[in-house]
């Protein structure tokens, strides 16, 4: 079976384009959905997804259609084809039903790939320098003001033996390793 996908990412921007396209290119079903690109809760997505079989074949009228970034789209494309479930975008030279198609979508995986490492070498290169110039990357050492006075609060409360560490940590809306850490920097001997 044939199945399209259209999503536009605001209420005020028109489904027809796609729809239209889709339609043209024979699809048995579509698939319509109004959400946010990054967003990742997509029902009308994970329904679609959730029927596609072996042999089936997905069309969207372009790749950002379908993915939230490069790497949710390779990803997905990934599960799509181990699955033998091709995909074809139309305004995109991708076919994975063609040595072609999946050529250039092997590129794209490449790119993806690529993306990834220059963020993490940029993000290392960056924090190198940082260090060099005496300054430490990351969250700061200790507690914020406001955690400061849970913990103060959380030792308080603990010490008079009459709360459970659940009760305390629901207590402060903090979870359970919270208040342990919270403990530990009062230098608090736990389970004492």
């Amino acid at each position: 079976m044939k199945y399209g996908y259209a999503r536009v990412s605001t209420r005020d921007q028109s489904l027809n384009l796609q729809i239209d396209a889709l339609k043209k290119s024979k699809c048995d079903k579509i698939y319509k959905e109004v959400a946010k690109g990054a967003k990742t809760d997509r029902p009308k997505l994970d329904e679609l997804l959730s029927v596609l079989k072996h042999g089936d074949t997905l069309v969207i009228w372009k790749l950002d259609r379908l993915g939230r970034s490069l790497q949710h789209l390779v990803k997905l494309f990934n599960d799509l084809i181990k699955n033998n479930i091709n995909i074809i975008s139309l305004q995109d030279p991708v076919d994975t039903s063609t040595a072609q198609g999946r050529l250039m979508f092997n590129i794209f995986s490449s790119l993806a790939e690529f993306e990834k490492d220059l963020i993490r070498e940029r993000t290392m290169a960056g924090l190198k320098a940082a260090r060099a110039r005496g300054k430490c990357g990351g969250r700061p050492k200790g507690l914020s003001k406001k955690a400061m006075e849970k913990s103060y609060v959380a030792e308080m409360l603990y010490n008079q033996k009459k709360l459970t560490s659940i009760q305390i940590s629901e207590q402060l809306g903090i979870s359970k390793t919270t208040l342990y850490k919270y403990l530990k920097i009062r230098n608090v001997p736990i389970g004492v």
